[in-house]
């Protein structure tokens, strides 16, 4: 069996989307803290929080996207 690079694309695809990857790097954060940093769980809540306002902030902003207004470009 050859890994093309085709075969590993099809796996990572929907790390393209933006919203996964802040749901990623949150919930990888969260889990960090979880198992081997000493924080308080005020922290934890806190990444958790700032990681839903991101990813309803990309939702509102993509919703916007379709009735006119424009996105401003990435960079």
């Amino acid at each position: 069996m050859s890994s093309t690079p085709t075969d590993w694309r099809r796996w990572l695809w929907p790390l393209r989307s933006r919203k996964v990857q802040v749901a990623v790097a949150t919930v990888a954060a969260a889990y960090a803290m979880q198992v081997g940093l000493a924080v308080s769980e005020e922290t934890i809540v806190a990444v958790l929080g700032v990681g839903v306002a991101l990813i309803l902030g990309i939702a509102h902003e993509d919703a916007g996207v379709g009735r006119g207004t424009s996105r401003p470009p990435r960079e």
